[in-house]
């Protein structure tokens, strides 16, 4: 399972939010490219940048410093969202070296956008689904739909999507703990692979997750928890291997 540290970013800082309000952020660094290289010195191996003012105003905004990232880690995945919402966005940030674009609002709001782009950029498309109580919510978690999680987790599935990343907007940003039993349900629901965001704290967490991992929970994201040193990065994801490699073992 893989631990991958989040760079959001707001006007070109890389800050952190509370359950999605922008009112609510703290800024942690104002330097994103030394932000990434701190993380992939740590061992990361993949990225998740979320570009929040792209969220909110609904076109990429910070789309530079992202091309820079891309630019200087040809070899590492990266995954990034926020306010890609047309076909010209993900072929920019795919040419720029960027693994995945993740789609959240426009998936919601347009659904026929996701199976068209997996056609055109096939195993590039992840959707994004933001939910809190079982319900979907978008336009930077502003606004909260009336849809089902698991129900349009499959509807995209079907689409041809790479993976799903959920996140419990009610404990994001929290330090509460990821929400294990929802994002297992949804792992259930699906054959692609889920990627949990939203609530780690420390190494526990972590270790809790990895121990569940084999059920389709391929990574999870944590922001807040590395940036405020509950949580040391290396040493987590060390803890994440060695608990899938004793799993694999049947140990």
């Amino acid at each position: 399972m893989l631990l991958i540290p989040a760079i959001d970013l707001k006007a070109g800082q890389c800050v952190r939010l509370r359950q999605g309000d922008r009112r609510e952020s703290t800024v942690f660094s104002d330097d994103p490219l030394a932000m990434a290289a701190r993380w992939v010195e740590a061992g990361a191996r993949r990225l998740h940048i979320v570009d929040l003012d792209g969220a909110f105003s609904g076109e990429p905004v910070n789309a530079d410093v992202i091309h820079q990232i891309a630019s200087k880690y040809p070899d590492l995945p990266i995954q990034v969202g926020g306010g890609i919402r047309t076909e010209e966005s993900v072929e920019t940030y795919i040419q720029a070296g960027v693994r995945y674009v993740i789609i959240g609002t426009q998936a919601i709001n347009e659904p026929h956008f996701i199976s068209d782009l997996c056609a055109e950029f096939p195993a590039h498309v992840i959707v994004g689904l933001d939910a809190k109580d079982g319900k979907v919510a978008t336009e930077g978690w502003s606004k909260l739909s009336r849809h089902e999680v698991i129900d349009m987790a499959q509807h995209f599935q079907a689409d041809g999507v790479e993976a799903i990343i959920y996140t419990d907007i009610s404990r994001d940003g929290m330090l509460q703990g990821v929400n294990i039993k929802a994002t297992l349900q949804l792992a259930a629901a699906v054959k692609i692979p889920v990627i949990a965001a939203g609530g780690v704290h420390n190494i526990e967490n972590v270790r809790k997750l990895a121990a569940v991992a084999s059920a389709g929970i391929i990574g999870v994201i944590t922001g807040r928890a590395i940036y405020q040193g509950t949580l040391d990065f290396a040493e987590g994801q060390q803890a994440a291997d060695e608990i899938a490699g004793q799993a694999a073992f049947g140990l």
